[in-house]
């Protein structure tokens, strides 16, 4: 197959950042929608692209395409997709996920049951047989109905990317790894500049910056629904791409990873997930209040995600928290501070409008991603860093 289309979701709002991700692996854009990239790539692109994004969700072949009203055209057009090329004799094949947005079909449940029967009848003129013990690897089909435009996939991936699978324990408020990784990948810190994280809870932001520091794959220690398809893909491919990443690697590189909580439990469990993610000689935790936060080197980057006081007995201590960050703030010469937070009073009591404010969605929560931008430094003081 020298020509698949693949389809990466990802937090809505990353766009951008995944879409640079995919450009840097090598392949081309065809389109950039809401929450998700699709690229043209071949079966090696399945493996890479799931092992090296650090900002998608899942990685997705796109298989069919068409505008369908009524159950008889979907029906039809699913039927029509060459399912033998994928799924084996043996395959287990089911639709795992139907959705439906500003369309006249939108039962989830007629989608996935009507799917399925189009997909058993297709299987049954190509092999021919009568009925399919669905023993072998695994094919979970996904169908996204958008104004009556019916994309159907196949994941390649399983378990969602962002379970790196270092993360044991989470805070009680934990940002998701891809969202993380991709806050991150939208500010200009690089791996020779300060970064804190004055709320660090499980650690998510400071591990995600020590696998970039250090060019750790996201994906190299986990498994993905794909290495089932022996028919399509070797166990070398896998193999030479995760020896690939491994080469990659460089724990010699310095950094200056810091990161803080007021609670002494959330400070071993983020020391703990880094030491799962191999990271851990690379960040320094501490159980420290915001308010203790200083440092003597200029051009440092905090890039937090603080108390967003959900629950109403919460919400009065919001303006006294903010506060604080912003004197904190004001007190490190050069730089620059990004905060994802629910709470919309936040550039009120931090005393300065951000320079730039994004809305995202972490979870069902909708949040601001406030950018207080320092100056840049001087190339001879990136040198020196």
């Amino acid at each position: 197959m020298d020509r698949i289309l693949l389809t990466a979701p990802c937090h809505f709002g990353m766009e951008s950042v995944l879409k640079r991700e995919i450009y840097d692996l090598g392949y081309d854009i065809v389109r950039v929608e809401d929450g998700r990239v699709t690229f043209e790539g071949d079966l090696e692109a399945i493996c890479r692209s799931n092992i090296f994004l650090r900002t998608a969700e899942r990685v997705l072949i796109e298989v069919g395409r068409f505008q369908a009203t009524t159950f008889e055209q979907l029906y039809e057009n699913i039927k029509k997709i060459p399912w033998e090329d994928w799924i084996p004799e043996d395959g287990k094949f089911w639709v795992k996920k139907a959705s439906s947005v500003k369309s006249k079909l939108f039962s989830a449940s007629d989608i996935q049951s009507i799917a399925k029967k189009a997909m058993v009848d297709r299987m049954k003129k190509a092999y021919p047989k009568d009925w399919f013990e669905e023993n072998g690897a695994e094919f979970p089909v996904r169908i996204f109905i958008l104004k009556d435009q019916v994309t159907v996939a196949i994941d390649t991936t399983g378990e969602p990317l962002h379970k790196r699978g270092y993360r044991t324990w989470t805070s009680k408020a934990p940002i998701s790894e891809t969202m993380a990784a991709a806050l991150i990948m939208l500010t200009p810190w690089r791996d020779d500049r300060i970064l804190v994280d004055p709320f660090c809870g499980s650690g998510t932001f400071l591990i995600e910056a020590a696998l970039m520091a250090a060019n750790i794959a996201p994906g190299m220690n986990r498994n993905f629904t794909a290495m089932q398809w022996r028919h399509l893909i070797s166990k070398d491919m896998w193999d030479d791409l995760i020896e690939e990443a491994e080469d990659m690697i460089d724990l010699d590189v310095k950094t200056d990873l810091q990161g803080y909580d007021i609670d002494g439990d959330m400070v071993r469990i983020a020391r703990e997930n880094a030491r799962q993610a191999g990271v851990d000689k690379l960040i320094h935790f501490q159980k420290r209040g915001v308010a203790d936060l200083k440092h003597p080197k200029k051009y440092g980057f905090i890039i937090t995600n603080p108390p967003y006081g959900e629950r109403l007995e919460e919400k009065k201590d919001l303006p006294e928290l903010y506060t604080t960050i912003g004197k904190v703030y004001r007190e490190l010469d050069s730089w620059s501070l990004y905060i994802i937070t629910s709470y919309e009073d936040a550039q009120r009591y931090i005393g300065r409008k951000a320079d730039k404010n994004r809305k995202l969605y972490n979870g069902m929560i909708r949040t601001y991603y406030y950018q207080f931008m320092g100056p840049k430094p001087p190339k001879r003081d990136l040198e020196k860093n």
